[in-house]
């Protein structure tokens, strides 16, 4: 299955592509409403490796590993995604970033998703994810 979700952001491509990339801002921005990163490393270039840390309200932390398939800033990004433990195929996340006068249209197309129910989990999550880069890159 397939998930696409698209947001404008007031913000240049470069500085967009940078915050998704950068561990500090990472932090800052990163994961839906209720959802705190806890931690974020990022080795940037093909076939660098990424772990992002979600924490829960409910304390629970989930890892989000992959590696990196297409760097070419600012404009896309494509990588990996697992669950850690990693078990089964991993899917696949295509980031562009695209200029639209003053904003920025940010494109999130997800692939190889197992299930439906984890396709609806994945566009809440990239939802709030998007809200938070806006208001992150409207306040910093």
């Amino acid at each position: 299955m397939v998930l696409v979700v698209t947001r404008m952001i007031r913000a240049t491509p470069e500085r967009l592509f940078d915050a998704w990339t950068s561990p500090a801002e990472l932090v800052k921005w990163w994961g839906p409403d209720s959802v705190t990163c806890v931690g974020a490393e990022v080795d940037l270039r093909i076939g660098g490796s990424y772990r992002i840390g979600n924490r829960f309200p409910d304390g629970t932390v989930l890892w989000i590993a992959g590696e990196f398939e297409l760097v070419e800033r600012p404009a896309r990004l494509a990588y990996t995604w697992r669950i850690e433990p990693a078990q089964g195929a991993a899917e696949r996340v295509l980031v562009t970033f695209t200029a639209r006068g003053a904003d920025t249209e940010v494109s999130i197309r997800h692939e190889r998703i197992g299930d439906e129910a984890r396709r609806r989990r994945h566009e809440q999550g990239w939802r709030g994810c998007l809200a938070g880069l806006a208001q992150y890159a409207h306040n910093g």
